[in-house]
Parts: structure tokens; C-alpha cells; sequence
């Protein structure tokens, strides 16, 4: 049965779950909390790009969107290390072929919008979740316009409702106040991110590798670059909020600039308005949500953020919610619209995976901002990419399989490269393992312990 569905949240996930959900014959309507960012100056400083991979590229292909988003996107076949001493190096993805691809997020969410429209969704912008009552499926927004300045209480019906308003999600918050056994943990890690950005050189051309994801990895902080279509890179600086080295710290002209120099030497003639971004962009803080129960009867879920927040570094957060909107689209099929059985296995399966990538995503990043520029860190990948190579069914990286294997679920993702790390650190502790890891003894010995 075709269902009046409301959205709450116009943003990746709930653009696309609502282009997904008109193609079945639903009436969709979603309501943004802000305004149409198809219409507004966007603000500065808040736009982590984004890395589409495998699972997020599946979920578009599967109502025939992937090629339409991969106009707007770039490969990226390797991280391009940038060390310290000024040398660098390169470490592929994954196989030849393989690749990640950088898109703003701007740029997606409104192709996305789009496309959502030309499939007759309804979106509401200016519209903030106030309150949701269940016993009458009605939820209370408070609507503000910009041309009169005035608010106004707008209430709507639902049959069907959705919950993809992010990490600090409005929907989540009234599912929470009105369930007696709501669990719900939040997580901050300890560092938080600054955008800075990477003009185009005196050609107008990239100034920098233009297919690789940029890394200068510092133990305890890190910066990365992500390509742009208009040729500049969007630079991330993950630090300390507290400490010796920290953002608390650099709160001076002279100080940001001895910090730059010291530590991006490189990166530094490529970023002409750093210090101008450094204090002019937001410092943001990062999250990881994990809850449950995320459905209500035959009636509600969240999805996407709202859902599981996780960090930005695996790459995942986005392609985790576009995957969301493809197991709850097979699972339409196999229940043929029992909404009641379609939500309870889309929760069984999706909770599991969203605590899952949460935990992969935390771990990875003291991968990219402490391992990525260790030489026995990269010796070890070695090891794992010839395996990978002679025995593909056998061993399958970490990276790969969350990256490049949207059919193993993150589940089975993170139990199986638990598995394979706790093999690794006994092989590299083998004395003498730069002479001898290529020997066939030691190939044998790795295939045992699997």
C-alpha cells in the first residue's frame, strides 16, 4: 500500500531516500529545518568533502542516478602522503581500477534536491520538528519566513515518517522523549576540524596531484586535501581542541603561522589566505551516535545521521546512509509493503553495521594521522596488498573491504579485519621482518593463523 510519507531533513539521506521512495508511488514530502541552499550564499567553513565509494555509488546506481553524480565527482586512486622531512609517497586505495571519489557535499545535496523534485517529492524548507505526536501521526513545525520575518506553527499529518535530520537529529529527539526504553550514547573525540582551502597555481590549474586524497599526517593531528572541481582542494586540519599543541593555543597571527610553517612547510605557498581561513572558519567538533530502538511500530525510522553519526574518517558517513536507503528499498520488496516487518529487519540489519563503521571510523583515524608515515606501518600494507593479490577470497584488506565490497557488511567488516590485525601484529613483531617478509615461510605462516 502506497503510504503518505513525510521526511524530516532534506540533506544526502533523506533527498535521496525520498527519490527512492517516489519511484514506488508514495507521495513524499520532507521539511528542512533550513533554508533552500539552492538559494542562499552558502557559509564558509563547514564543508568536509566527501569521499563516494562503492556502497554510496551502489544505492545511486540502483535507481539509476550514478553516472548523473559521478559528472560532479573526482577519482581519487591513492592517499598522497606528505611527510614531515618534505618527502612523499603514495599508497593506492586498493587494486588497479579502484578508486574513491571527492564531491562537495553543497554540490551533491543539491543535484540530489533536484532530482528529488523532478520525481514530484514536496520539500518544505524553513521548517522546524517542534514536536511529533504519535497517538495522532501529526508533527508541529515551526515555520519562519525570511521575506516577512515572521514565525508561524504549521502542523502536517504522516502515515509514514522518516527521521534524516543528522547527527542532532529533531525526529530522534522526539522518538527519545516519548519511548520508556530508549538507549542513546554520544561520543566526542578529542579533536576537532577547520576548513582551509588550496587555490588553483598561476595557470589556473591544480596546484597539487589532482586524482589523490592529500594527507600530511602529524601523530597527534593531521591535514588533508580533497580535489575540487573548480581546481582549488578543500583542506581539513584535524587538531586538539586542549594541549600543548591545540587550537586553544593558536590564537594568534604569529603563532598560527610559526605552526604552519613549521608543520606544512609544503602545503604553506599553496594556501595563500590560511591564516585569513584559520580565524575567519568555525572550529567544529566531531560525533559519534549510536541508539536504539530506530523504528516505532509500522510507522517511523531514522536513518542516515539521525541514526548512527560516525567520524569522517573512513569515508563512510554518507555512503553508510545512501546504503540504508537501499537495504530498506530491497526490504519493500521482500515484504511486499508490510511496513510493520520492512522496519523491524531494516533495523536488524542496519544497527549492527551503523555501531560497526562507527568503531571502523574512530580506529582509522589514528590510522591516517599516526601510521600512514611509518615505515613499518606501510610494510605491513605491503604484506596485506600481496596477499590480497595471490589469494583474494582469502585475505581482503580492512580498507577494502568496507571501501570496495559493499556486499560484506560492516559487521562482518570490522569482525573480520579484527581478526587479520591481530594476525599482522604477530607477523611484523617477527624479528628481522624487513629482510624477510616476501619469504614464503612467512606467507605460509599468515594462511595458518587465518
Amino acid at each position: 500500500m502506497k503510504k503518505n510519507t513525510t521526511i524530516i531533513g532534506a540533506g544526502l539521506v533523506g533527498s535521496l531516500l525520498s527519490i527512492y521512495l517516489a519511484k514506488r508511488g508514495h507521495k513524499v514530502s520532507i521539511y528542512e529545518r533550513r533554508g533552500d541552499m539552492r538559494k542562499e550564499k552558502m557559509s564558509a567553513g563547514r564543508s568536509i568533502n566527501l569521499a563516494l565509494s562503492d556502497r554510496g555509488l551502489l544505492a545511486l546506481e540502483k535507481i539509476g542516478l550514478a553516472e548523473e553524480i559521478k559528472k560532479i565527482s573526482i577519482p581519487m586512486h591513492c592517499r598522497y602522503i606528505h611527510n614531515a622531512d618534505g618527502t612523499t609517497v603514495t599508497q593506492p586505495y586498493g587494486k588497479e581500477g579502484q578508486f574513491i571519489n571527492s564531491v562537495s557535499r553543497a554540490t551533491l545535496n543539491m543535484r540530489l534536491m533536484d532530482l528529488a523534485e523532478a520525481n514530484g517529492v514536496d520539500i518544505f524548507f524553513d521548517h522546524k520538528c517542534e514536536n511529533i505526536d504519535w497517538k495522532n501521526n501529526e508533527i508541529l513545525f515551526e515555520n519562519h519566513s525570511s521575506t516577512t520575518q515572521s514565525t508561524q506553527e504549521i502542523s502536517a499529518n504522516f502515515e509514514l515518517l522518516f527521521g534524516s535530520d543528522g547527527a542532532f537529529s529533531a525526529a530522534r529527539l522526539q522518538h527519545q522523549l516519548q519511548h520508556n526504553k530508549f538507549n542513546y550514547q554520544q561520543y566526542y573525540i578529542d579533536c576537532g576540524y577547520k576548513e582551509l582551502t588550496i587555490l588553483p597555481n598561476g595557470n589556473g590549474d591544480f596546484a597539487m596531484e589532482v586524482n589523490a586524497l592529500h594527507i600530511w599526517p602529524r601523530k597527534d593531528y593531521m591535514l588533508i586535501a580533497l580535489p575540487n572541481l573548480d581546481k582549488t582542494f578543500t583542506c581539513t586540519l584535524f587538531f586538539p581542541f586542549e594541549g600543548e599543541q591545540s587550537f586553544s593555543k593558536l590564537d594568534t597571527k604569529e603563532k598560527v603561522v610559526g605552526f604552519f610553517n613549521k608543520n606544512f612547510a609544503d602545503a604553506v605557498p599553496l594556501m595563500p589566505t590560511y591564516v585569513e581561513d584559520f580565524f575567519n572558519n568555525p572550529t567544529s567538533s566531531l560525533v559519534t551516535v549510536k541508539c536504539f530502538p530506530w523504528v516505532r511500530d509500522d510507522k517511523f525510522a531514522l536513518i542516515g545521521d539521525a541514526a548512527h553519526a560516525i567520524v569522517p574518517f573512513f569515508g563512510q558517513g554518507m555512503n553508510c546512509g545512501f546504503e540504508d536507503c537501499r537495504v530498506l528499498d530491497e526490504l519493500i520488496d521482500k515484504h511486499n509493503d508490510d511496513w510493520t516487518n520492512i522496519l523491524q529487519e531494516y533495523q536488524e540489519l542496519r544497527k549492527p553495521d551503523g555501531d560497526a563503521i562507527a568503531d571502523l571510523a574512530v580506529n582509522n583515524f589514528t590510522e591516517m594521522r599516526d601510521k600512514t608515515g611509518n615505515p613499518k606501518f606501510l610494510l605491513q600494507k605491503k604484506i596485506e596488498a600481496g596477499l590480497h593479490d595471490k589469494y583474494p577470497e582469502k585475505w581482503i584488506p580492512a580498507y577494502s573491504q568496507v571501501t570496495f565490497s559493499p556486499h560484506i557488511r560492516y559487521s562482518e567488516a570490522l569482525s573480520r579485519g579484527l581478526h587479520q590485525e591481530a594476525i599482522m601484529q604477530q607477523i611484523m613483531n617477527i624479528p628481522n621482518i624487513e629482510s624477510i617478509w616476501d619469504n614464503v615461510e612467512i606467507e605460509q605462516q599468515i594462511l595458518n593463523m587465518l
